[in-house]
């Protein structure tokens, strides 16, 4: 439209006639707009990829934790204390009771390891599985419907 339009659409304008508020007009752009979409197939190769990547993150996550935990009852005194009581329990002075024995710092941060390892391959690999179960559910049903609104 040229400005000489613009002006003659302005004049065209009864004078009694509001002009819409800036509130109006903000109003009428915030309605959301509606899309239905359908998830009909996930990638298989993609599952794996993010599920792999997000069991590392967790199980070096988990490592982490194991050890920090591992950290603050060994200076809280906690393992000491244990040995105390279990000590005064058995009162076997041949064959004295050390909890580091079996909760050593090297002994739980290798289990975790190892149960971080297994937590990757799992994980991996049920997502993966997942994928193709939903993709042959999807053939047969249709999908995933999905409702999605632009705010």
């Amino acid at each position: 439209m040229s400005p000489g339009q613009a002006g003659s659409a302005q004049s065209a304008r009864p004078a009694g006639a509001a002009r819409p508020t800036g509130a109006q007009s903000a109003a009428a752009a915030a309605r959301a707009r509606r899309v239905k979409l359908t998830v009909s197939r996930v990638d298989p190769w993609s599952a794996m990829k993010m599920s792999f990547l997000i069991s590392v993150a967790l199980g070096i996550a988990g490592v982490v934790m194991v050890a920090v935990l591992w950290m603050i009852l060994s200076g809280m005194g906690v393992f000491s204390e244990v040995n105390r009581l279990v000590g005064t329990i058995i009162s076997d002075s041949e064959n004295p009771f050390d909890i580091m024995d079996f909760l050593g710092f090297g002994r739980v941060l290798s289990l975790s390891i190892v149960l971080g390892v297994i937590d990757v391959i799992l994980m991996t690999a049920l997502a993966t599985l997942g994928a193709f179960l939903y993709n042959i559910c999807s053939a047969l049903v249709g999908g995933l419907q999905l409702t999605l609104t632009d705010d």
